[in-house]
């Protein structure tokens, strides 16, 4: 029965916005590896809140990560998740989540919990 509510809630479409500690991510990660693995950590945290094997990040996205070089990754990333279609008929996956970045408030990022996004903003 539970199973049965839990397949039935992964395969809605949702936007929510995640706070995403990159810095215990990549605590001890070797310097010219950091930027990459923190792409991969973004993939992964997608993977694991929205339940979607097809994650897409997006080109603003990346270009923040390495915005300060390979080296000095921003301790913490706000990020807007999406789960949408695919509109691809012969796509192996009905859904995937497109990973965004999302503006910071002036208050910064202390408090910030998860937030379910409406599809009308």
């Amino acid at each position: 029965m539970v199973e049965k509510g839990s397949k039935a809630r992964k395969e809605e479409v949702v936007t929510r916005e995640y706070t995403i500690n990159l810095h215990k991510r990549l605590h001890g990660c070797t310097f010219k590896k950091k930027a990459p693995k923190a792409i991969k950590e973004i993939r992964k945290f997608a993977q694991k809140a929205m339940g979607t094997t097809d994650v897409r990040v997006d080109v603003k996205l990346n270009k923040h990560i390495w915005s300060r070089g390979i080296r000095s990754v921003p301790r913490r990333i706000r990020v807007r998740v999406a789960r949408k279609r695919n509109e691809d008929e012969d796509a192996k996956e009905e859904l995937y989540s497109l990973v965004t970045v999302a503006e910071i408030p002036e208050g910064g990022l202390k408090g910030l919990g998860t937030h379910v996004i409406d599809e009308e903003e």
